[in-house]
């Protein structure tokens, strides 16, 4: 057998001890809740690294512990525009992204249906330049290209900078990648700016140090929105109520528990710490909640302006796609 050297059994010790408030609460938060009448053979869940509360209830498998007829499965992708692609052809059954992939998508006919929403986070997206950038405002964005992934919340950042900077869109050589190949293409200079979310601004900021042109505050929102197939979430109202139960019980411990919420994070999404730490400095409380009516005006709002800038094929009405839980449902009243 291998021996450990003092090095590593020190690292794992303090990995361990990291990790032991978490593993406790993770244990004791899935225990105590009523029993789910109808639910699925199998719930399909994407996520991506920025979806710090889905990565908490992935790794402490409260669905699995809940849902013991249910086999429950997670999906990483890199974007939301990708993972509703999967969402809209039914690869998968619940997913979270910021406010313009649903927006794209139903542009594009999707069946897709909104069901919750996380709190405005107008300070975790960037514009991004290098640290010796002739680019000194929004204005300098004149002429200049600018990375982003098409239909994401970096798309909605950079039209809003540009109107702000009283420019128009025809004004930017916009560059559609995403964010891998759009990081790669910042660090080699082979576009001007980058407009990034966390934690790939995190990440990037503790290796490269670049320069912020514009964070998204006064320019966006940043909400988050968990969305569904509009059948799943007519047929399974009380899977979408118990994955906001869980979700909302997994921000109380990010909150309450900052530096074993890091560790655990780091471990599954394989960022170092300071990044994930960077990212959690800049997220505020982060409950979820079912859809309100100023989500609603405020989501309608981003899908007039890029349809106004025939950014998406047609105008559409964001309410068209808008759920709620049957309002008589004895399981989600026991469930509050």
């Amino acid at each position: 057998m291998k021996t450990l050297s003092p090095l590593r059994r020190s690292l794992l010790l303090a990995v361990a001890l990291a990790l032991t408030p978490y593993l406790a609460w993770a244990a004791s938060s899935a225990s105590a809740a009523p029993a789910i009448s109808d639910a699925p053979k199998e719930l399909r869940i994407g996520f991506q690294k920025s979806s710090v509360n889905l990565t908490l209830l992935k790794q402490r498998q409260a669905l699995e512990k809940q849902l013991k007829g249910t086999k429950v499965t997670w999906f990483e992708f890199t974007a939301g525009p990708q993972m509703l692609e999967a969402l809209s052809v039914g690869s998968i059954d619940f997913a979270t992204t910021g406010e313009p992939p649903p927006i794209f998508a139903q542009a594009a006919g999707s069946g897709l249906v909104y069901v919750g929403a996380e709190p405005a986070k107008p300070a975790v997206s960037a514009i991004l330049v290098k640290p010796d950038s002739v680019i000194k405002s929004l204005a300098d964005l004149k002429g200049k290209k600018i990375a982003f992934q098409k239909g994401s919340s970096a798309h909605y950042h950079v039209l809003r900078a540009v109107q702000q900077a009283g420019l128009q869109w025809s004004d930017i050589s916009p560059i559609y990648l995403a964010p891998a190949d759009a990081r790669a293409a910042f660090e080699r200079g082979s576009v001007d700016a980058w407009a990034i979310w966390d934690p790939y601004w995190a990440a990037i900021e503790q290796s490269a140090q670049p320069r912020v042109l514009a964070t998204g505050k006064d320019l966006v929102n940043n909400l988050s929105y968990y969305l569904s197939s509009r059948s799943f979430a007519e047929k399974y109202p009380q899977i979408i109520h118990l994955l906001f139960e869980e979700l909302t019980r997994s921000d109380n411990f990010v909150q309450t528990n900052r530096k074993e919420a890091i560790a655990a994070i780091a471990a599954s999404t394989g960022l170092d710490q300071p990044t994930i730490s960077a990212y959690l400095t800049r997220r505020p409380r982060s409950p979820v909640v079912y859809l309100t009516q100023s989500m609603l005006e405020d989501q309608q709002r981003v899908a007039d302006n890029f349809f106004q800038q025939k950014l998406i094929p047609r105008q559409i009405n964001v309410r068209d796609a808008a759920w709620l839980p049957p309002a008589a449902s004895p399981a989600i009243a026991a469930r509050n």
